[in-house]
């Protein structure tokens, strides 16, 4: 069995686990999170801690259990902490302000771009130049980072562009005559 897989799932006050054959559903203070299973691992609840173990010893099964494993575990911190990713735009009249659960993004180009947020996302702008989204779903989250920083990436030679908030851009040099 996998090591991650061979880990429990702990269950923090507040947050509860339905398991049924299909899926498992985590509910929290924050919100409530569904994962399909699979036949190839079964999940038990321990008193408020969840184990994976393997149905058959295939390799398939086997990186299965870890995968549902970090999966759940997520779910359980996304339920009852939430996810966050901080963006930074860094350039010359690069701006952000959010809107509802539209975020108005001015990035250089001669329109305004618009992203709209999806359901359960929030998104704030603490300054115009920082970007904050939240969310209990730590896949979502980061797809929303990942799809904002695509608007404009950083580019090597001044660095201009949206990056996250720990991301080290490596400046290169200019073509020497």
């Amino acid at each position: 069995m996998s090591r991650v897989g061979k880990m429990p799932v702990a269950l923090p006050s507040g947050a509860e686990a339905t398991i049924t054959a299909e899926q498992i559903t985590v509910k929290g203070p924050l919100g409530s999170l569904t994962q399909p299973l699979t036949k190839k691992v079964k999940v038990v609840n321990n008193n408020g801690s969840l184990s994976f173990e393997v149905a058959d010893d295939s390799r398939e099964a086997n990186a299965m259990s870890g995968t549902l494993r970090a999966l759940v575990n997520n779910m359980v911190n996304g339920v009852t902490k939430g996810f966050e990713k901080k963006l930074n735009l860094v350039g010359v009249g690069f701006r952000a302000q959010a809107q509802g659960d539209k975020l108005n993004l001015s990035l250089g180009f001669s329109h305004p771009i618009v992203h709209q947020m999806p359901a359960g996302i929030k998104v704030e702008t603490p300054t115009q130049t920082e970007i904050l989204i939240k969310g209990i779903d730590r896949q979502v989250v980061g797809q929303v980072a990942a799809e904002i920083r695509a608007y404009r990436e950083p580019e090597p030679y001044k660095g201009k562009g949206v990056r996250y908030a720990d991301e080290v851009v490596t400046l290169k040099e200019t073509k020497k005559k």
